[in-house]
């Protein structure tokens, strides 16, 4: 079998060019643009969505992401069509029936779909995850849920076990999310040794005491989460299962 390739880095919460450039100098290979998350604090309008998409795919490295609540397919294609954006991460509590309405309209398009985790290891889209799959999901990303309903950027961790447990049900790659630092890295070596692990998502620990995204934080991530070998799963095709 051929070497597995590194596991990707994506960071979310972009707001400024500044920030893509830090991202692309520092092995960040995926940088996440919110739209449409209600009370978000990196949650961009439209416009400034796409010109932060195309700052990234003029580094000729990062591979920009749109984050989004948004439920609609028809606006979601509609945004992803005039951001120009391929990759969209639908963060809240969408159905598999939004899934395979973005992949009729977007065949090309990469869907990945947020798996939210609480304390106690409980995922309310585990019964879905089969029809998630067969909707045409190319990617999870395993992130915890909070007890009061949070989602997103909370900062809490997720319990080794639980998403391991959860990973073993999945059938296409996916993406940790969850407090992930340089530190926490010993505590997965079981998810890192998965063999559909793709990498982490990660917003808060690329940052620095001033809420900037920050050079020294994104190459320790890069270097603390890309030193463990991994059986690598085929890659997802962009239409699907």
């Amino acid at each position: 079998m051929s070497a597995a390739p590194a596991p990707s880095l994506k960071v979310c919460g972009a707001t400024r060019e500044q920030d893509v450039d830090v991202l692309a100098r520092n092995g960040a290979d995926f940088v996440g643009l919110w739209h449409h998350v209600p009370r978000g604090p990196a949650d961009l309008p439209e416009h400034e969505a796409a010109a932060l998409a195309a700052a990234a795919r003029a580094t000729g490295r990062l591979t920009p992401v749109l984050v989004t609540f948004l439920n609609d397919p028809d606006a979601l294609c509609g945004v992803l069509r005039r951001t120009g954006i391929h990759t969209v991460q639908l963060h809240a509590y969408q159905p598999p029936a939004t899934v395979r309405a973005l992949r009729a309209r977007l065949p090309d398009a990469v869907v990945v779909k947020v798996l939210h985790v609480t304390a106690d290891g409980g995922c309310v889209e585990r019964p879905l995850i089969g029809a998630y799959e067969r909707a045409g999901t190319d990617l999870f990303l395993l992130d915890a849920a909070t007890d009061d309903g949070r989602i997103g950027s909370t900062g809490h961790r997720l319990d080794e076990a639980a998403a391991v447990r959860l990973a073993d049900r999945l059938t296409v790659p996916f993406w940790l999310a969850g407090g992930l630092t340089p530190a926490a890295r010993p505590a997965y070596d079981t998810v890192v040794r998965h063999p559909l692990f793709h990498g982490i998502d990660v917003d808060t620990a690329a940052r620095d005491a001033h809420g900037r995204f920050a050079d020294a934080a994104v190459a320790g991530l890069a270097r603390a989460w890309r030193t463990a070998q991994h059986t690598a799963a085929p890659r997802p095709s962009p239409g699907g299962p």
